[in-house]
């Protein structure tokens, strides 16, 4: 970091993590010179949370903590949180803005250990590894090529073309394989891969499809019973993205029916809380059917590299009230002024907030030598360098600011 002195002592700074997240992130606060840091292993309910979380001024979270309003109501110290994942659907991201709570993710960090099982997943279906292997395990001789293809020539039907769609897409060229791609929004292709108008041409001619889609109201239940109807006859589903993307009931009856080939599903709608509780699933005992427990960006890799990326957010808005890449805290990337001390401000995004802020600092003599202002719908979001000799008085008045959510002295 360019900055290793707050206004608040380290020592005094509570970090609770959460589900198991990466020695790598402990490791980096520590070497900040954080030494309160609490790592759990697993996720919390809601009453659980709420005790644990009044302290603490840095969250981290994966994907089974649910940071609902009613937690961010009782985190009144806490200043970011972070989702050492891609997905943060399981934070309310409207509730932590309106509480100027910086939030941040790892979009790209665990891209290659998805893509990667992607491409393995659609080898182990198209060669029918899943019925082999079980016949094997039960100490059967299944040495027969019927139903068995290689993948290059096959088509590859990639559903969301994002940063996980796109690199399984140049993965799939340098196997052979034809990419098609259908995402709601114009995306150029890489490599060989050509856009679809529909998901209705998409769906017609793929021998494999991979979703690659986030999870809300216009994904929910996308792959159903009349759209599995579309499928070319015989071809495989993957999916590694969300588990409300896939009605498994109508995939289950497709598989059943000789109408889709097979499925390598790793979300479901519901999932356990932790390892050794009960799974349930209708694909359970079809055949060609991979199904492993959300294990899509599970590699030691991924989560060093999510570790570090998460961790450097979180450390950065801390020490420097840099908030690239919040989902919540519009975005600033911020030089650091030597010989000033940095407020940051974060209210109510209404008109005149600004003008109050600069008049009340110009009447009462606070020289202001560097200022910076980002706002989206809901905040805005201001830092101040200012006159050393003069900081504690700027800060008491920007707490009088109507609107104010947030103010804090970082150096």
């Amino acid at each position: 970091m360019t900055k290793n002195t707050t206004s608040y002592p380290k020592d005094k700074i509570k970090i609770l993590l959460l589900e198991n997240i990466s020695d790598t992130a402990v490791e980096r606060f520590k070497a900040a010179g954080y030494s309160q840091v609490t790592r759990l292993t697993k996720a919390l309910g809601e009453d659980d949370l709420i005790k644990e979380v009044k302290q603490a001024h840095i969250l981290g979270i994966r994907s089974k903590s649910n940071i609902t309003e009613n937690v961010l109501q009782h985190a009144t110290r806490l200043q970011a949180i972070g989702a050492f994942c891609i997905g943060t659907n399981q934070i309310n991201l409207n509730a932590a803005t309106r509480a100027g709570v910086a939030v941040f993710n790892a979009p790209y960090s665990n891209t290659r250990s998805v893509a990667e099982l992607v491409i393995g997943a659609a080898i182990m279906l198209i060669r029918r590894i899943p019925d082999k292997n079980l016949a094997a395990h039960s100490g059967g001789w299944n040495k027969d090529a019927s139903g068995s293809y290689e993948l290059r020539g096959k088509t590859l039907g990639i559903i969301g073309y994002g940063n996980i769609g796109t690199q399984v897409s140049v993965l799939a060229e340098a196997m052979g394989l034809k990419v098609m791609y259908y995402d709601v929004l114009t995306k150029l292709p890489l490599g060989n891969a050509v856009a679809c108008k529909s998901l209705k041409d998409l769906l017609s001619k793929a021998d494999i499809v991979s979703l690659h889609v986030p999870e809300d109201s216009g994904t929910a239940n996308l792959i159903n019973k009349s759209v599995l109807r579309q499928f070319k006859k015989g071809a495989i589903l993957i999916n590694y993205a969300r588990g409300t993307v896939v009605d498994l009931d109508a995939l289950a009856e497709a598989i059943r029916s000789g109408d889709l080939g097979g499925a390598a599903i790793d979300v479901f709608p519901v999932e356990p809380e932790k390892n050794g509780d009960i799974f349930q699933s209708p694909l359970q005992g079809l055949p060609n059917v991979l199904l492993t427990p959300h294990i899509g960006g599970s590699t030691l890799e991924a989560q060093e590299n999510i570790g570090v990326d998460v961790s450097a957010k979180l450390l950065s808005f801390l020490e420097t009230g840099v908030s690239y890449g919040s989902l919540t805290v519009p975005g600033l990337n911020l030089p650091v002024l030597a010989g000033a001390h940095r407020i940051l401000h974060i209210h109510n995004n209404v008109p005149g907030v600004l003008g109050q802020i600069n008049t009340m600092l110009s009447k009462n003599n606070i020289n202001v030598v560097g200022q910076y202002l980002a706002t989206n719908e809901q905040i805005g979001y201001v830092v101040l360098d200012v006159d050393k000799q003069l900081s504690r008085a700027a800060e008491k008045l920007l707490r009088e600011v109507r609107d104010t959510i947030k103010v804090r002295t970082l150096y």
